[in-house]
């Protein structure tokens, strides 16, 4: 146990130091006396250590500060990357979306101008195209659920693409108009001079029809449209009038009763995405 003679003494000790603390403030505070002399005595010797320390570790802190700028740098550019690429996506989304409504606008427009009657349209996307290079047949993703029937005409913005050959329960089989074994009655629209259209058997390009009447003069430029039904009630055309297929290109042996009028399809069959199929009234349907 410590005796009272060094408790006292070290009770003094402290009260020595506390009232040297609180002379040494009361003369730093005044800034004259001694002690001041004392502090700018040291500051005029370390303020040039301190200069010369700053100079020597500025690099130093430009360096680490470059590391913070670039690492911070590289957070932005990967939101700008991932923002670009969300806008991108939008974008294509948007595009997408813009040609499907050109799309549809150009298929009402075709409906609109042809003389449909009680065909009520369907709409259908291509869900696989022909593996060939003659590009005779199409399936789409709609089928017998939905109204399709076999030998319906199917359209899209530029005008005939084919007819329904296999109609399942959810799905159905086009034969385009570039298949050979497809045909169908035409009329040239300025003229009026009917013929029989059919495929040129290996170019997607070219239709081939042959005109009725000897010496019937047929334009390059002329627009092909569907002839729809005949007068002869016993055989009515599946395709209902004025459904355009294309414009005559060429004319082989003009004038005579063999002329040959080639017609190039306003349809590329080639590229086809969405059609609309002109569905019969199931009670019409034999």
């Amino acid at each position: 146990m410590y005796d009272r003679k060094t408790i006292r003494r070290r009770r003094a000790v402290l009260a020595l130091l506390v009232v040297s603390s609180v002379v040494l403030l009361t003369a730093s505070f005044g800034g004259n006396g001694g002690v001041g002399s004392v502090q700018r005595g040291v500051f005029e010797i370390v303020s040039p250590i301190q200069d010369v320390a700053s100079r020597s570790l500025k690099p130093f802190r430009d360096l680490f500060g470059w590391f913070g700028d670039t690492w911070h740098a590289k957070g932005d550019n990967k939101t700008l990357v991932k923002t670009r690429d969300q806008l991108r996506e939008q974008n294509g989304s948007l595009q997408a979306e813009v040609r499907k409504l050109k799309e549809q606008y150009g298929i009402n427009r075709v409906i609109a101008t042809a003389n449909i009657g009680n065909l009520g349209p369907v709409e259908a996307r291509v869900v696989v195209a022909s593996p060939t290079l003659l590009f005779q047949k199409v399936t789409i993703n709609k089928g017998a659920g939905d109204g399709v029937r076999s030998g319906q005409p199917v359209v899209t913005a530029g005008g005939l693409v084919g007819k329904v050959d296999v109609v399942v329960g959810g799905s159905a089989t086009v034969t385009l108009i570039t298949d050979p074994r497809f045909g169908a009655g035409v009329r040239l629209a300025q003229s009026g001079i009917t013929g029989t259209m059919t495929a040129s058997g290996g170019d997607p390009e070219d239709l081939i029809v042959a005109t009725t009447k000897q010496n019937a003069p047929v334009s390059v430029g002329s627009t092909v449209v569907t002839r729809g039904t005949s007068t002869d009630v016993r055989l009515p055309s599946l395709f209902p009038p004025d459904i355009p297929i294309g414009k005559v290109t060429t004319v082989d042996d003009a004038g005579t009763d063999t002329q040959r009028v080639h017609v190039k399809p306003f349809v590329d069959v080639r590229n086809l995405d969405h059609v609309m199929v002109l569905t019969r009234d199931a009670a019409t349907v034999p």
